[in-house]
C-alpha cells in the first residue's frame, strides 16, 4: 500500500515562495509516477506539474512553467514542489499523486491510484 502525506502549505503573499513536500513509503519515489494537483474551491482537480516512472523528465502547466520546479530525493522517498512568484491564482489545497503511468496520462488525475491528504496553500495580493 503506498502512503503518501504532504507538508509545507501555508499563509503566503504574492511573490513569496513556498515548498511542498510529499513523503511517500518506501521505494514509491523511484519506481512511481509523481505528481502535484491542485483543487480551489468550487473547481476541478487541476494537473500542475510530473514525473514520469523511469525517467528524468518533467511536465508542467503552462500557468506554472518558470515558477514552480518539481524534484525528487529518491534517498528521503520525498518529492517536492519549489513554488516561487506565488499568485493569488495559486490559492488551492495541493496534494501529491502517485500511480504506474505513463505518456499523457500523467496528466490525468482518474489514473493515479494514490493520494495524499493534501495541503492548503493560500497568496494574498
Amino acid at each position: 500500500q503506498v502512503q503518501l502525506v504532504e507538508s509545507g502549505g501555508g499563509l503566503v503573499q504574492a511573490g513569496d515562495s513556498l515548498r511542498l513536500s510529499c513523503a511517500a513509503s518506501v521505494r514509491t519515489v523511484s519506481t512511481y509516477s509523481m505528481g502535484w494537483f491542485r483543487q480551489a474551491p468550487g473547481k476541478e482537480r487541476e494537473f500542475v506539474a510530473a514525473f514520469l516512472w523511469g525517467s528524468s523528465s518533467t511536465d508542467y502547466i503552462d500557468s506554472v512553467k518558470g515558477r514552480f520546479t518539481i524534484s525528487r530525493d529518491n534517498a528521503k522517498n520525498t518529492v517536492y514542489l519549489q513554488m516561487n512568484n506565488l499568485k493569488p491564482e495559486d490559492t488551492a489545497v495541493y496534494y501529491c499523486a502517485a500511480g504506474r503511468l505513463v505518456g499523457s496520462s500523467r496528466r490525468d488525475a482518474s489514473k493515479y491510484p494514490y493520494w495524499g491528504q493534501g495541503t492548503q496553500v493560500t497568496v494574498s495580493s
